[in-house]
């Protein structure tokens, strides 16, 4: 089985000023089943969350003292149980000091996968169901929500406390409108932010746009974009970030080395560079788009100077081969408005 140790804790604070309550569930070793069914789809929910943030543990350890708890927890100084008895009495610390009132779940899961282990920490979200109770009368319940997901956490162990340790082995998912209990499961899992998601997302698109502007071959070119926007695309639906000699090798099968070199020395991106560009934002290599006034105007990047043509001196955009709806759409308006004139 995939999970090592899985522990769930129910915890509420429903009258800010007084002690939350916590509930923790029993430490599972292999739960196997129904556990391993619910942690696939809550991965699947976080590798496809956009907006994640990346970083490490704060230093701050007298503050932020979960690290130090984990690392005690996998180099074998105390045990998982203990480990999530303090991480979850720490959630309750917090919680009571909280002028918010909360109610819902903890997740707490160590994953061994073949190339490494990984622990999640995830807060649960709820939805509300109809039932019929045993008098068959309508009854409302919780469920747990498959579709979403909005405080989670990824330790990417081997990174951590691995060969090569990484600044940015923590991944995090704070989606806005979480307010104060939000805040403190940042606390909670000691995180603090490394990585500018904006900047690293230009940096990335800088670096292709350059690399495909290097020939003249306008299809050669579209090409690059193309393959470089679905590599970015591929990494976020597995939750990984952009290696940039992986992306070499996956632009040029034939010369793998081409844009590691050329973005070492023409972008100033050492060959062991890993970004994090945002996925949504990568797609303008492939798609031009704009609206405002009334207009919205969205098409491929590859129809650039072939069915699209734009002229700077005059702010003007002419496109040809229209598609089959809108060129129909267009004479249906202008017809209608011939008939009304007559």
């Amino acid at each position: 089985m995939a999970i090592k140790h899985l522990r769930t804790t129910f915890a509420s604070q429903m009258q800010p000023g007084q002690p939350a309550q916590v509930r923790p569930g029993k430490a599972l070793s292999e739960p196997g089943g129904d556990y391993e069914g619910l942690h696939k789809q809550l991965k699947r929910l976080f590798n496809a969350k956009p907006g994640k943030k990346y970083g490490r543990f704060s230093d701050d350890i007298g503050e932020n003292p979960v690290s130090a708890w984990l690392r005690d927890y996998l180099e074998g100084k105390q045990g998982f149980e203990a480990l999530t008895d303090r991480l979850f009495g720490q959630w309750q610390e917090l919680l009571t000091n909280s002028q918010e009132e909360y109610i819902g779940h903890l997740l707490f899961v160590h994953e061994a996968l073949a190339d490494g282990e990984v622990i999640y920490l995830f807060a649960l979200e709820s939805d509300s169901a109809l039932r019929l109770d045993h008098e068959q009368s309508l009854d409302v319940t919780d469920v747990l929500s498959l579709s979403r997901l909005n405080l989670a956490l990824r330790l990417e162990v081997d990174n951590w406390i691995g060969d090569h340790p990484s600044e940015n082995c923590l991944t995090m998912i704070h989606t806005r409108g979480t307010g104060e209990p939000g805040e403190l499961f940042i606390k909670l899992c000691g995180f603090t932010n490394q990585v500018d998601v904006e900047k690293e997302t230009l940096t990335f698109l800088d670096a292709v746009e350059a690399f495909a502007s290097q020939t003249e071959e306008p299809e050669k070119a579209g090409k690059v974009r193309s393959r470089a926007y679905e590599f970015c695309k591929e990494q976020h639906a597995l939750g990984e970030p952009v290696a940039i000699e992986a992306l070499s090798g996956y632009l040029d099968e034939d010369q793998p080395e081409r844009f590691k070199q050329f973005a070492s020395e023409k972008q100033d991106l050492p060959q062991d560079t890993v970004l994090h560009p945002d996925h949504r934002k990568v797609k303008k290599l492939v798609r031009i788009s704009g609206s405002g006034g009334g207009m919205s105007v969205s098409f491929s990047s590859d129809l650039v100077n072939q069915a699209v043509y734009y002229d700077k001196n005059t702010d003007a955009l002419t496109i040809t081969r229209l598609p089959k709806a809108l060129r129909e759409q267009l004479q249906r308006y202008l017809d209608g408005r011939e008939s009304s004139s007559e």
